[in-house]
């Protein structure tokens, strides 16, 4: 039933599950007990990177390939279209729903959730949002199926958390925008069919004067720089985009011009919801083959979990894990119902993307020196939290929106 309920064309079903999420809202957080519905979507996410990516996720890492049949397998279960209505193909569920299948793919593979991240929350999302009936027929329903998927290009080689000081430029040429620039750590740029680019149109306005454009890929006068070769993460593709008088139709500006970093905030803001549930991924994950491991492992005639400094390890990422979990899933509820949740997404983020951290460096603690190499998952689960609490926005900058809320509440 509840693979069914993410295929494309749920119907009723579906919408159910959308409107029941805002119905208990407070029910969930008194009960601290997911809806039915969602208790079996994450089920059967659970069950499919069980079956689908636990067993390649390590090989996947070491190759750096891109798991293109599992993605396609994903789009199916209508996994990369979460919060897309059905009239654009997409699973029509709610981000509560969303967050909770990012956490369950990341926990079997981190590189597989950040390509559903990227495709759900930073590609179709501002398109979902900002464009046109016309726009969002053209590039979002090719891209629910798993067939192709898009990316986001914000940040350049010169302005990392500086999002307003875009370089990378657009001017209008008759009927086409013409674009120059590079932008740099593109997440999925290798495999990826349209990106939504960000460029300076009026210099004069500063980040008033950016707009957002939508490019097929490939296109001519744009050009893919070499694969990077990551700490972790390492089966999704990152490379600059290269723009050298890449003309796109006048048609493809998203929203209206001098709206680029408004959407781009807007994007972030949602994006981070995902960036989190990678990171509970990730951590339960690690936590996982810390527990499996502290069970089995003898030493002293006893199983090492029965130590109390491995029981004090243990306790400590289980508090991290969990209070990371309902702050995301807080913030989902709060984008489902409609509320800000610029704060509570960046809280979110923090909490979750440190907690990957923390957690996946005391797994490997407890494994002691099977943590350290590439026969357990502890090292690949280490690798992959670090990125977590950089890309999508770092700690510093979840610190400095966090903060900036929380001073705009006080001062009303």
């Amino acid at each position: 039933m509840a693979a069914t309920l993410l295929a494309r064309g749920g119907g009723a079903a579906a919408r159910a599950l959308t409107f029941g999420c805002l119905r208990q809202l407070h029910t969930v957080y008194q009960t601290v007990e997911l809806p039915e519905t969602h208790q079996m979507l994450r089920q059967t996410c659970r069950d499919f990177a069980e079956k689908e990516l636990v067993p390649i996720a390590a090989q996947l890492d070491k190759e750096h390939r891109f798991p293109a049949e599992q993605v396609k397998k994903m789009g199916a279960l209508g996994l990369l279209a979460m919060d897309v209505p059905e009239e654009y193909k997409g699973a029509g569920l709610d981000y509560l729903a969303y967050s909770i299948a990012v956490e369950e793919i990341s926990r079997g593979c981190a590189s597989t959730g950040v390509v559903m991240s990227v495709n759900n929350s930073l590609y179709l999302g501002p398109i979902l949002k900002f464009g046109s009936e016309e726009q969002k027929h053209q590039w979002i329903a090719p891209f629910t199926s798993g067939d192709k998927i898009g990316c986001f290009a914000l940040s350049e080689p010169g302005n990392g958390s500086d999002a307003g000081a875009a370089s990378t430029v657009a001017r209008l040429d008759g009927n086409e925008w013409v674009l120059n620039g590079t932008k740099a750590w593109i997440t999925n740029a290798w495999d990826a069919s349209a990106v939504v680019v960000f460029a300076t149109t009026d210099k004069s306005q500063k980040h008033k004067g950016i707009s957002a454009f939508l490019v097929p890929m490939p296109t001519p006068g744009l050009s893919l720089g070499k694969k990077e070769d990551k700490l972790g993460i390492r089966a999704s593709s990152t490379a600059n985009l290269i723009f050298e008088d890449c003309r796109i139709p006048k048609a493809n500006l998203l929203g209206q011009q001098g709206m680029g970093f408004k959407i781009a905030m807007q994007t972030l803001d949602s994006g981070r919801i995902g960036i989190a549930s990678q990171a509970l991924g990730i951590a339960q994950g690690a936590l996982d083959c810390a527990v499996d491991y502290a069970e089995k492992r003898l030493a002293f005639g006893s199983p090492i979990s029965k130590l109390q400094a491995i029981q004090f390890k243990l306790a400590d990422m289980a508090l991290a894990l969990e209070g990371a979990r309902l702050l995301t899933w807080r913030a989902a509820m709060l984008k489902d119902n409609g509320k800000p949740y610029t704060k509570e997404a960046a809280m979110a983020k923090l909490a979750a993307s440190e907690a990957a951290t923390a957690i996946s460096h005391q797994a490997i603690q407890i494994l002691g020196g099977m943590g350290y190499v590439t026969e357990m998952p502890a090292e690949r689960h280490y690798r992959d939290a670090r990125i977590t609490e950089i890309y999508e926005g770092t700690s510093e900058i979840q610190r400095l929106v966090i903060a900036g809320q929380l001073l705009k509440e006080y001062r009303g």
